[in-house]
């Protein structure tokens, strides 16, 4: 009996997504088990801190097109079925949270650049997830 049966793939969608993701269907495949890709798009008005008194419905609507296109792309080369793609918007630890308990995941698969010293400080995506999610997280080393 495998003692993963759900991965949950979080990506950022940049050219480093394809060295998680390569790990992930690996992991995949030697666990016999299945790959929810998911990434995380933050609302528009996070970067601006709402500042723009402006309507930027528009624009959120374009990154989300966007971040579905090239999600999809990927989980076309690696295999992931379109019903196990989801495009989030929202902070990405607590989208990651929320979807690891939805979807029943027991496994969270995430890229980090192990940054030390200060940098660790400011903290990361990958470090929000792991603080808080209920099962188990796998760090991906980015190259």
């Amino acid at each position: 009996m495998s003692a993963y049966k759900k991965m949950l793939v979080s990506i950022d969608l940049t050219e480093e997504a394809p060295q998680v993701l390569e790990k992930a269907k690996a992991m995949s495949e030697a666990h016999g088990a299945s790959l929810l890709l998911v990434h995380v798009v933050e609302p528009v008005g996070y970067a601006y801190g709402g500042d723009i008194p402006m309507d930027l419905t528009e624009l959120q609507d374009q990154l989300d097109k966007a971040a579905r296109e090239q999600l999809a792309a990927y989980g076309d080369t690696y295999g992931v079925d379109k019903a196990h793609q989801v495009v989030a918007v929202g902070r990405p630890e607590s989208e990651v949270h929320r979807l690891v308990k939805e979807h029943e995941a027991d496994l969270v698969i995430v890229g980090t650049h192990g940054r030390k010293g200060f940098q660790l400080l400011l903290g990361s995506t990958a470090n929000g997830i792991l603080h808080g999610t209920q099962c188990d997280v796998l760090a991906i080393r980015i190259h």
